[in-house]
């Protein structure tokens, strides 16, 4: 699990909290002007709606200075998080490098992976659990689990396509799983090999069995913004999967801009449309820099509400089976964004760009983050 943050302090919301609650009792006092006759219920409901917003600000407080959160709001790779932190999935060790032409080794991405978890990122995608034939950086899956085995406050994300790579995840001692299913036909038949419905089916009988076997689940709707193949992905198509994916049980939901085409308009509508659907179960987005809309889509999710988001260090990655799906949104100018706007990753971003600096050196070349360029500022 990612480390919890500390409060030295109660947080503002507690104070916020404390007043709403005697601004809403005050409220119970009023007479009611459109009646002119007291308003006893209507105070009672605003007086229990702010002893709620009292328990639940409370709870947040709990869980920063004690380090529990309650079982209520628990799951095994997520937290109740104060509403100004982010968490960052680093997916470049997986995502990144499977569309990289250079390979590394087992050893150098275990290294990587060091690397970004001594940077305070607490959930990595490490290994996709695919045929080694059509995706070769990923042919050491298992070596790279072994190598890099448990550590406290992180959790390991492999990513499956069917029950054999599922069967293969469940093998090792990954403490996640991400399912994928493409939001259009044409997406996931050229990357999965069957149909919308046909992956749907699957991923509603693997994931129980994941749980089963003690790991968290998370399914993924690839190309949820656009396809390239397909065109214009209908929201509705969406939001039918994700109520799918939410009742099998899954964790947490994500949102993948596959080949980044999306816009913060489009994040916007979709984010709103998802999270009215799913209720509460939480959901996560995974964006691409193609067209350089990247950091605002993340800007546009966490303004909607989001606080899980993906991100690749150096802005490495891709999609094999997208044409000109070019590198993920870097971490590095993802952390800028969100440290500049207030908001908490518990991440280094400095320690992040030496990463993606690092990381380029391995793969031969410079990495496009715009912060690995410029640098960090003010200067650290």
């Amino acid at each position: 699990m990612h480390a919890t943050k500390v409060h030295e302090k109660p947080p503002v919301f507690f104070f916020l909290a404390l007043f709403r609650v005697d601004v809403l009792a005050r409220c119970a006092d009023r007479t009611d002007s459109n009646r002119g006759r007291p308003w006893p219920v209507g105070g009672f409901l605003l007086t229990q709606y702010g002893l709620v917003i009292f328990v639940v600000a409370q709870t947040r407080c709990v869980v920063g200075w004690v380090r529990v959160a309650p079982k209520w709001c628990q799951l095994p790779t997520l937290r109740c998080m104060p509403v100004n932190d982010v968490t960052i999935v680093e997916v470049g060790g997986r995502d990144g490098l499977q569309n990289e032409d250079a390979q590394i080794s087992t050893s150098a991405k275990v290294e990587l992976f060091q690397r970004i978890v001594a940077a305070g990122v607490g959930r990595l995608e490490i290994a996709s659990f695919v045929h080694p034939r059509l995706v070769p950086q990923m042919a050491d899956a298992e070596a790279v689990v072994s190598g890099f085995p448990p550590q406290q406050a992180v959790s390991r994300i492999g990513l499956v396509l069917n029950r054999r790579g599922l069967d293969r995840a469940l093998a090792t001692d990954v403490e996640e799983i991400n399912f994928v299913v493409g939001a259009s036909e044409g997406f996931n038949t050229v990357n999965q090999r069957a149909s919308v419905g046909e992956t749907m089916a699957s991923i509603e009988e693997m994931v129980p069995l994941a749980i089963d076997a003690g790991r968290s689940a998370t399914v993924t709707i690839s190309v949820a913004f656009g396809c390239p193949f397909d065109g214009e992905v209908p929201v509705a198509a969406v939001v039918g999967l994700a109520e799918r994916s939410a009742a099998t049980g899954a964790g947490e939901i994500a949102l993948g801009d596959t080949i980044g085409v999306a816009s913060p308009g489009d994040v916007s509508e979709m984010v709103a449309s998802v999270q009215g659907a799913i209720g509460s179960s939480p959901l996560r987005c995974h964006f691409h820099d193609t067209r350089n809309t990247g950091v605002a889509n993340v800007v546009a999710a966490v303004a909607g509400g989001v606080r899980v988001i993906d991100a690749s260090v150096g802005g490495t990655g891709g999609c094999p089976y997208a044409p000109n799906a070019t590198g993920n949104v870097p971490t590095e100018d993802v952390l800028y964004a969100l440290h500049r706007m207030g908001y908490s990753t518990g991440v280094d971003l400095d320690a992040m760009i030496a990463t993606g600096h690092w990381l380029g050196e391995q793969l031969g070349k410079e990495l496009p983050s715009a912060l690995g360029k410029a640098g960090n500022w003010p200067a650290s």
